[in-house]
């Protein structure tokens, strides 16, 4: 199955890298490394995962962040990389169509 990444997630990524990154380089680095990980996994495995506000929600494996995505044909799109610690509205909200 393909990816498509969508600029809404790339720039939540690189908020999330930031913040690491304020830490330590390396963590930032890190977090990326990680998240992009987690994302290539969808290769195999999209469509499986819990949907949550009409996406599918896979939660990443080292840092409390979900990868938001559906499932249309064989690709699998990438809409928003979000902080689990944030409110469930600022989620639904950020998740709504434009």
């Amino acid at each position: 199955m393909k990816i498509k990444i969508l600029p809404s997630a790339i720039s939540d990524l690189d908020r999330g890298r930031m913040f690491y990154a304020r830490q330590d380089e390396s963590v930032g680095d890190y977090f990326l490394d990680s998240l992009f990980s987690d994302i290539d996994s969808l290769g195999l495995y999209a469509g499986v995962h819990m949907k949550v506000f009409d996406h599918h929600r896979m939660l990443a494996r080292r840092f409390p962040y979900a990868v938001y995505y559906r499932v249309d044909g064989d690709v699998c799109v990438v809409f928003r990389v979000l902080d689990c610690r944030q409110e469930p509205e600022k989620t639904a909200e950020a998740l709504r169509p434009r």
